[in-house]
């Protein structure tokens, strides 16, 4: 007898998880909650999540309510007698009236190793941070933020290289594998829950548009995580170049003993340039002009005559 299965998930990181889950036999996915369709793009138009389009295209039941914790769709959720809620990206605080109307609760796949980086933006903080280390986490959610019992988790070594937009995708996939190595046996009371030590706490907040805006006077090693952490967008990182947003989407420490001052060009090559940093020097090899297409260094030095002197503030 298969485990029937709420699925709540919304951007391109939960379409993993629910293809996973969809194709093993031992569950059954009775609906798919996703966020309500969104404006997007030059045109406004409404569009549909990520995890909307491959319901659809799997064939599974699809709901979009604007708020899964209200009285008529927790009473809904009871009325079908389901075995667990998987949450993955869902983007709604979930009350405890909802994860009380499954037999097992509601778990989550969540993007960093518990206790750290609870929160919004877990993958953008470990990076901006410099950590060498990320990785998955299977928790049983409570009403308190990302602070349930670990059910599994699975560790992913970073690179000094590794930017959000691959992180995301490496921690996609092991989120899938880890939910199909750990779900059933949880289910089955065949897997011990472990607390999370409160004195290892730390927080992923949202990323705020003005964090995006470079300081060249911070270390080059420190900006180019930055640069890394943030790749994905919302915000990218960026700099003012002849008064206008230049958003920088690739970077690499620069081993130039030559320096000069925060902000400025010392070197203008055939494919990258380099800008000094209160701390050693970055080269730049993919930026994106205001108002233009992401372009790779070369065109940019090219198009807008960059040369050794030139600042960026």
């Amino acid at each position: 007898m298969a485990f029937k299965i709420l699925f709540c998930g919304t951007p391109q990181f939960a379409v993993p998880s629910l293809e996973a889950l969809h194709l093993d036999p031992r569950f059954q996915i009775v609906s798919v909650f996703t966020q309500p369709d969104r404006p997007s793009g030059r045109g406004q138009k409404l569009q549909p999540s990520p995890v909307k389009k491959k319901a659809l295209e799997l064939g599974l039941t699809v709901e979009t309510p604007e708020r899964a914790s209200a009285k008529e769709v927790v009473q809904s959720v009871k009325d079908r007698d389901m075995d667990v809620a998987v949450v993955v990206a869902y983007g709604q605080i979930l009350s405890q009236a909802f994860l009380d109307s499954f037999k097992e609760g509601c778990v989550n796949v969540h993007s960093s190793l518990l206790p750290r980086w609870r929160g919004a933006a877990p993958i953008q903080r470990a990076l901006m941070n410099g950590d060498n280390i990320s990785g998955v986490s299977l928790q049983k959610v409570v009403k308190k933020l990302d602070a349930g019992p670990i059910i599994a988790s699975r560790d992913l070594p970073l690179t000094a290289q590794m930017g959000a937009l691959e992180l995301t995708e490496k921690l996609s996939d092991l989120g899938s594998e880890l939910l199909l190595q750990s779900l059933e046996p949880f289910l089955k009371g065949q897997r011990p829950l472990k607390g999370q030590d409160e004195s290892l706490v730390t927080y992923a907040t949202k990323i705020e548009k003005v964090e995006g805006l470079v300081d060249w006077k911070q270390s080059a090693h420190s900006v180019h995580n930055k640069i890394r952490g943030l790749n994905m967008g919302g915000p990218f990182a960026y700099t003012m170049f002849n008064d206008k947003n230049l958003k920088i989407h690739k970077s690499y420490p620069s081993s130039l003993s030559e320096v000069g001052q925060p902000g400025q060009v010392v070197l203008v090559g055939n494919d990258h340039f380099v800008v000094a940093c209160g701390d050693g020097a970055l080269e730049l090899w993919v930026v994106q002009p205001e108002s233009k297409a992401q372009m790779n260094a070369a065109d940019f030095i090219r198009g807008y005559h960059l040369k050794k002197g030139d600042c960026f503030v």
